[in-house]
């Protein structure tokens, strides 16, 4: 059985991934609209917390 606090930390890592694949699929938008340096910024932002949410979802499991 799980805690709420096992359930939360997932439910976070979720939301941070969630928020990641918005950034990553939304990005290319900024380099059609000839802003390449908001795109890159968003590329890496995204990528920075689909890392975050990684860690967070497998620190949830260990638990």
């Amino acid at each position: 059985m799980t805690s709420p606090g096992e359930r939360r930390e997932r439910l976070v890592a979720l939301l941070v991934a969630g928020v990641a694949v918005v950034l990553l699929v939304s990005s290319p938008t900024w380099f059609a609209s000839d802003q390449a340096g908001v795109g890159v910024a968003q590329l890496f932002l995204g990528v920075v917390l689909a890392g975050v949410a990684a860690f967070l979802y497998r620190r949830a499991q260990r638990r």
